[in-house]
């Protein structure tokens, strides 16, 4: 007996792409939660649904608009008056602080005139009373401008000046950092001085007998002055011979010693033509001979009249 094929034609629909995705189908379909549906349909039921329809609801509403535009242009007033009067005090407080600093400007130049007219006077006073040897004393006393041959040292802190570590500063008070130090520069000048310079002067600044080189918290002071590096020293003396004594002296190793630990830099060069100014004031003493008699009594004593 022949055995019949299977009929197709009743096969199964094919199923659906999204068939296993029926939760995210289901929030698709229904966004709205069930029970929000619920409220809107009952709403609508008892006509409480939209804009309020009772005439005190609707003057409620009315009355809240009218509130909050009204806080909304009070605000927005507010805010535009207050507005210059800031302004206004931002500019007074402007021209309060350019005031002051055109005053204070004022007072610095008319006390550098003055330091100068003194300065000016003392220098007077010393080649006038200085006899033969007022030219002499007056260079000495940094009481006149020099010109002449000498040698230029630009000593400028390390690059990175936080580290710090053993050395030839291992034994004093301060911090050993890359940083240039007043008694750093003390050796420095102390060493030119000693080698052979006759006036000298730092970033400037002529240096007499009676400058100090101090410090404030990190800076270098001269004459109470405060300096910026790098530190430009200039010395007048014998140019070559200069140069070489102070490199070999014992203040020239010790900056040596300070770049190569610290790295701090240096660089030193010979100069045909040195100019030094005058020191900016001076302190004139005079000195007035013992009268007879009292110079036992001053020998004694270990005093004397100046």
């Amino acid at each position: 007996m022949s055995q019949q094929s299977p009929d197709r034609s009743t096969s199964p629909p094919p199923r659906r792409p999204d068939a296993s995705m029926s939760l995210l189908t289901n929030v698709m379909d229904h966004s709205l939660d069930d029970g929000y549906a619920e409220a809107t349909a009952r709403r609508k039921a008892d006509g409480t649904e939209g804009m309020p329809r009772s005439m005190r609801a609707k003057l409620g509403l009315a009355a809240g608009l009218v509130l909050a535009a009204l806080v909304v242009t009070v605000g927005a007033a507010q805010a535009r008056i207050e507005a210059p009067v800031i302004a206004k005090e931002r500019e007074e407080l402007i021209s309060r602080v350019e005031a002051e600093t055109a005053a204070a400007d004022q007072i610095e130049e008319n006390v550098d005139k003055l330091r100068a007219e003194v300065g000016e006077r003392q220098r007077k006073a010393l080649e006038k009373h200085g006899g033969d040897q007022g030219g002499l004393v007056a260079l000495l006393s940094g009481a006149t401008a020099v010109q002449g041959p000498g040698v230029k040292l630009v000593v400028d802190d390390a690059k990175d000046s936080d580290e710090g570590g053993g050395g030839p500063r291992e034994s004093t008070s301060f911090s050993d950092t890359g940083r240039l130090r007043d008694r750093d520069m003390q050796r420095v000048v102390n060493g030119l001085w000693s080698s052979g310079a006759e006036a000298v002067a730092i970033n400037g600044q002529r240096l007499t007998s009676l400058s100090a080189i101090r410090a404030a918290g990190d800076a270098i002071l001269v004459d109470n002055r405060p300096l910026v590096p790098p530190y430009t020293v200039l010395a007048v003396g014998p140019g070559e011979r200069l140069s070489t004594r102070f490199q070999d002296s014992a203040d020239g190793q010790y900056l040596r010693v300070l770049q190569e630990s610290y790295g701090i830099r240096r660089s030193i060069s010979v100069q045909d033509d040195v100019r030094l100014p005058a020191a900016p004031s001076l302190i004139v003493r005079t000195a007035e001979p013992l009268v007879a008699g009292a110079g036992q009594d001053a020998a004694n004593t270990g005093k004397g009249t100046s």
